[in-house]
């Protein structure tokens, strides 16, 4: 594929340099508007009585305006404390409660209420558990199909440390979408998840695509932390190699002070590149753009690449 002028200095070099200004200074492409509307509120304001978290809130999700708008949010089950502390999250670390058996019940109430069709569930990374929270996946799966007819439910789930007897499990509930994300290249994982293993994440989606329920398998990349073009080429080899149906490509974005830095702002152009160079790998769908993220108009996606897959 033929690299685009927004692309070529940068991508062609082994590393991608730092700039003071796009450190300091968000590209225009990247500013959003502040919420606005009754159906913001009214979200806010539901999930607040049922006492759930989304990571939507907790992540700073830059697209929390639109969705909750549009009256969508991806929960994050089994509290707001991940026991794990990658560089490139807001979600705080440390020590999280038991969690709340009580829970399924209230996403599904929350999902009943916002008259969703399509739900994506998500969690903190709860490596205290012995099953690394799969238990309640599966709790939260089926009680969203047992109380809101005909929705469909994704799930993005950690590594579980690479548990395959409760990534089986996990399986076994029947979620629509099956996601884990790989998030950055290998050679960043030092940095931006220490506790993490890529080769660890790849397994989990092989054995899901393997699995024999069939379930679409997702996956997700951030860009901006200092990768290069052909390590970015290699990780999408590497995710088509093991199976994966479905890919997001987003901007990384600095939470706060403490975390990883913006390395680079990529363009637009350069986000469509990728989409077209996935595509023509193998992927049955791709979204790829500055403010994708995994859980980013998934029904959309879903209802796009489904038949293919």
């Amino acid at each position: 594929m033929k690299l685009q002028r927004h692309e070529s200095p940068t991508l062609q070099n082994s590393t991608m340099n730092c700039e003071t200004q796009i450190r300091t200074r968000k590209p225009p492409w990247l500013r959003r508007s502040l919420p606005r509307g009754d159906e913001y509120r009214n979200v806010r304001k539901l999930l607040r009585k049922n006492s759930l978290h989304t990571v939507c809130e907790e992540a700073l999700c830059p697209n929390i305006w639109e969705c909750f708008s549009r009256g969508t949010a991806t929960f994050l089950i089994m509290g707001s404390l991940c026991t794990r502390g990658c560089r490139f999250c807001a979600i705080p670390s440390g020590k999280p409660a038991l969690p709340e058996p009580e829970e399924p019940a209230r996403v599904a109430a929350a999902a009943r209420e916002l008259d969703l069709s399509y739900v994506v569930v998500t969690s903190v990374t709860r490596d205290d558990l012995p099953d690394g929270g799969a238990g309640f996946f599966c709790d939260t799966i089926r009680k969203l199909r047992d109380d809101v007819p005909n929705i469909r439910v994704e799930v993005l789930i950690p590594d579980f440390q690479g548990d395959s007897q409760a990534l089986a499990s996990v399986l076994r509930a029947r979620p629509d979408v099956l996601n884990h994300n790989v998030e950055t290249v290998p050679r960043l994982y030092s940095a931006a998840r220490p506790d993490s293993s890529y080769r660890r994440s790849l397994t989990l989606l092989e054995h899901a695509k393997n699995d024999m329920s069939k379930i679409p398998v997702k996956s997700g990349i951030m860009l901006g932390l200092g990768e290069t073009a052909k390590e970015v080429r290699q990780t999408l080899h590497d995710l088509v190699n093991v199976g994966c149906d479905i890919l997001t490509i987003g901007q990384y974005l600095q939470p706060s002070k403490t975390n990883l830095a913006v390395e680079r702002f990529i363009h637009p152009d350069e986000f469509d590149e990728w989409r077209a160079t996935a595509l023509e790998m193998g992927f049955s769908g791709v979204v790829s753009g500055p403010l994708v993220r995994s859980s980013y108009r998934a029904e959309e996606l879903y209802t796009k690449v489904i038949k293919p897959i």
